[in-house]
């Protein structure tokens, strides 16, 4: 099911004294978060409008409308910053990680049920996915040779596992 809300990064601090917030994305790139006209906070309820977005390292510089001082940001410290997922194009084969949490994960082969998607790690050279079943924990590379279909909507992933990583799944 898609979401109507998802995180996309968190307010750690403040830049200069004229109220812009430093945002750590959640994303591939900081400049994803360049591309929307609107944010939210408090779990949706307060929609907060962009003047000005700007990577800046690994961090995104932002000014937000109504805060035009350290303190009235310094109170946005650790708030987490969400988009409506409608306002979110993304190319196909791409996903957000707060759709991917929660799915039910199938063997390809054998459609056996191999656990749920209960987290995502970012390696650098690939995610790696984190599948839960019977209180252990599988390390599944996200990598097209494994990754056979995700559909969000139905909250389903189908993988061909790598040889040994479930051998004690039983």
């Amino acid at each position: 099911m898609k979401k109507e809300f998802l995180e996309c990064g968190r307010i750690v601090g403040t830049h200069g004294v004229k109220g812009m917030v430093r945002i750590q994305p959640w994303s591939d790139d900081g400049e994803f978060l360049t591309e929307f006209k609107r944010f939210f906070i408090d779990g949706g309820n307060t929609e907060i409008k962009p003047i000005s977005v700007k990577p800046h390292g690994r961090v995104v510089l932002a000014l937000l409308d109504g805060v035009t001082s350290i303190e009235h940001a310094e109170k946005l410290r650790d708030k987490t910053l969400l988009i409506k997922r409608e306002d979110a194009n993304l190319a196909d084969g791409r996903y957000f990680i707060d759709e991917l949490i929660g799915c039910k994960v199938f063997d390809v082969e054998s459609n056996t049920s191999l656990g749920i998607l209960t987290d995502v790690s970012s390696t650098g050279a690939n995610d790696v996915w984190h599948i839960t079943k019977g209180g252990r924990e599988y390390l599944v590379p996200a990598i097209p040779d494994v990754i056979v279909n995700v559909d969000i909507i139905e909250e389903k992933v189908i993988i061909k596992p790598l040889k040994g990583i479930f051998d004690d799944a039983n």
